[in-house]
């Protein structure tokens, strides 16, 4: 299918806009390009402009605290804790919205924040799920919530159109997600103490190994002028440099008595 030309205002332009529209505009303009960079453009598969605006809304929303007062008691990163709340509500539009809540979260989390667990900084996980089942389960929780809409309607509605949508491509849309928080939101993935400790270790094992080849050099070098002119200075220098390398390297064995 062809790739329709979405119109957007960028953000600015309008002196009378609200705050809220601006960045809705961010939002939607920046998730625009992240997907024509990340080879999923607008319409490509299916119309999809309509998912374009759910997740501008849904990036503009997470910017506002007031969202997350309401999501916050049907938010879980477990799904047993998920069906228990569950359990005893009978209004499929409560199903619908902790469901739709959910999904959200995960799509955000996996996409943008790239913690799906909810885990603190330097936090121990007790459940290791790949990202693929985050994905998958996102899936699931999109086709639920947009079957329990259907429940509370006689007709289809347009957000159960987008549900669907995103239920069906979800890993493209959160790699869409993906791209827009390192490229345009300049997002990175801080390094973890030990992720650091294995670099700098890896840094000055070639460190060492670079001193170390100088190091052998130096001392072919000294030794074979040594072997000319058996000085006390050139002794000296043979041995310091004997000393150097079995600082690095402990296996080296030469000493000049």
């Amino acid at each position: 299918m062809p790739v329709t030309t979405t119109n957007y205002t960028k953000i600015g332009h309008d002196p009378n806009s609200t705050k809220q529209q601006r960045i809705y505009f961010y939002m939607m303009n920046n998730f625009l390009y992240s997907r024509l960079d990340s080879n999923f453009p607008t319409n490509a598969i299916f119309y999809d402009e309509d998912v374009n605006v759910y997740i501008a809304n849904l990036l503009t929303s997470i910017s506002d605290s007031q969202y997350h007062k309401r999501i916050t008691k049907y938010v879980t990163p477990y799904d047993q804790v998920l069906n228990e709340l569950l359990k005893n509500v009978s209004d499929p539009r409560e199903k619908y919205i902790a469901y739709k809540s959910n999904a959200d979260f995960l799509l955000i989390s996996l996409g943008i924040f790239d913690n799906p667990k909810r885990m603190k900084p330097n936090s121990t996980p007790h459940m290791n799920f790949s990202p693929r089942a985050y994905s998958g389960r996102g899936k699931i929780y999109y086709e639920l919530a947009q079957s329990y809409l259907y429940k509370t309607s006689s007709r289809k509605s347009a957000i159960g159109d987008v549900l669907g949508k995103l239920a069906q491509r979800f890993e493209d849309y959160a790699s869409a997600l993906s791209l827009l928080k390192g490229k345009y939101f300049n997002f990175y993935k801080q390094i973890t103490p030990g992720e650091m400790y294995h670099f700098e270790q890896s840094v000055l094992k070639y460190n060492e190994s670079d001193k170390l080849a100088k190091l052998h050099n130096r001392f072919l070098d000294i030794y074979s002028e040594y072997q000319k002119n058996q000085s006390t200075s050139l002794k000296k220098a043979i041995n310091k440099v004997t000393n150097e390398i079995v600082e690095i390297d402990p296996s080296f064995n030469f000493r000049i008595s």
